[in-house]
């Protein structure tokens, strides 16, 4: 399976480059495989750099208003300067490691709107610098993530929106300029809220799953119980109930402030 992109001529006679992944399915941890193809134009050129990263369009606030800025979270260099020969094809391979922080894009093979994230492939030659649009990767939840975003659906939660903020969240390992939040619909037996936020922040033995709830306007005031963040181990979450978890918690916050 391959996503193929073409940039413009780096000027007349100039070369092209096509970034080809191998496969578009991935999970945090895991590897993006691919190969950068460099075309050569009519003359010969000398290349100073190649690199290919991970971009991700994030929400920013700042001004009493929020923008969206591109970020990018990793990038790796492939190989040192060479001069391709006019016509001439260098392809180039490459293993993007994707960080275990990375938020996913897709939940049960949907797309989650407004979840961008992609290759970016960079060019530099002549002291010109060229950079691809997004070649979009499609991010899947690791079993422990999977594992909560279950315990949600079976407790009646529907899925609301995602998005991904700059920032950081204090009290995790978050290394990240930015974190996402997943946002749920509250079934009808917790009448007094209006969503859940869950948010993600793992590295390779275990994660933070922090989670907050949003009152509906008047039903209590701001309180430490309504933020909740503990600790899921990748290779020992099937020994919790994560549907009873969550209804726990979600009662007794529900019944001290009197709205269930």
């Amino acid at each position: 399976m391959g996503f193929k992109r073409l940039l413009a001529s780096l000027g007349a006679g100039g070369a092209s480059v096509e970034t080809v992944l191998t496969e578009v399915n991935v999970v945090p941890g895991g590897v993006v495989q691919g190969e950068v193809r460099i075309q050569g134009g009519s003359v010969d050129q000398e290349i100073e750099g190649l690199s290919v990263g991970l971009q991700a369009r994030v929400e920013v606030e700042g001004n009493d208003q929020e923008t969206k800025q591109n970020i990018e979270f990793t990038k790796v260099r492939l190989g040192g300067a060479f001069e391709l020969k006019a016509q001439a094809v260098h392809a180039v391979p490459f293993g993007l490691e994707i960080p275990w922080e990375t938020p996913v894009t897709m939940i049960d093979g949907q797309q989650l709107r407004g979840m961008n994230i992609g290759v970016t492939t960079e060019l530099e030659i002549a002291r010109a610098i060229d950079s691809s649009d997004l070649d979009p990767i499609n991010v899947h939840p690791l079993p422990s993530q999977q594992a909560l975003l279950d315990a949600f659906v079976r407790i009646g939660f529907r899925f609301k929106s995602a998005d991904m903020e700059r920032g950081h969240i204090r009290g995790t390992r978050q290394k990240l300029p930015f974190y996402q939040e997943i946002e749920f619909h509250p079934p009808q037996q917790y009448r007094g809220l209006n969503q859940v936020e869950l948010s993600f922040v793992a590295d390779d033995r275990e994660m933070d799953v922090v989670l907050e709830m949003d009152k509906k306007p008047g039903l209590f005031s701001e309180g430490s119980d309504t933020f909740r963040s503990f600790v899921v181990g990748h290779h020992d979450f099937q020994g919790t109930d994560w549907s009873a978890y969550l209804h726990q918690w979600l009662s007794e916050v529900g019944s001290k402030r009197n709205w269930f």
